[in-house]
């Protein structure tokens, strides 16, 4: 089980395409420069994701891709499914091994990584490009936020040095955070 580079970049080409269409074309270009992936990939991929019916293709000057369907109509496995992408855990248990084996070690495993699959497909199928364009202006803040917390700890890194070099000491109380889960996968702080 293993998402490969191609089911990465298509997902990340077609939030871009999201994100910054506005019911206008997108030239490949454009994704490429913002996305660093290399043109010719994209139109591989985007050959793909037509086929598939994700998105439709405009000609002509100010042409490029339009998505085919609502944001919200388009899941995650959508686009994984367009570009070839297969995430099934389960996929090599069928074939010389499954008829080899009969052992209780095997089903309960076979079983295991079949329930695996389905739970992936069920999280990739409720996950639409419209959530995660909703979710970009709070990664937007997170990265900001993370941004700030470099440039205070190179701060805080001067000042401890600084104390330390003049033999001031310092303590901190804080408390570790824990960690919650959202919807969509991340871990919150």
């Amino acid at each position: 089980m293993r998402l490969t580079s191609k089911g990465r970049y298509a997902v990340r080409a077609m939030l871009d395409l999201t994100m910054h269409s506005n019911g206008n074309p997108v030239r490949l270009q454009e994704i490429s420069t913002r996305q660093n992936i290399s043109l010719h990939y994209l139109e591989q991929l985007f050959r793909k994701l037509r086929n598939g019916q994700s998105v439709k293709s405009v000609r002509g000057p100010g042409g490029g891709y339009v998505l085919a369907r609502a944001m919200d109509q388009i899941s995650i496995k959508d686009v994984l499914d367009c570009v070839g992408e297969n995430i099934n855990p389960a996929k090599d248990i069928i074939g010389t091994e499954a008829e080899t084996s009969n052992t209780v070690e095997f089903h309960l495993s076979k079983g295991y990584f079949q329930n695996l699959g389905i739970i992936m497909r069920e999280y990739l199928t409720t996950t639409s490009l419209g959530d995660l364009a909703r979710k970009a202006k709070e990664v937007e803040l997170e990265i900001a936020a993370n941004e700030n917390n470099v440039a205070n700890t190179a701060n805080v890194t001067e000042t401890v040095t600084n104390n330390a070099i003049s033999g001031v000491t310092t303590t901190s109380t804080d408390a570790p955070s824990s960690a919650i889960r959202s919807p969509l996968g991340e871990i919150n702080q």
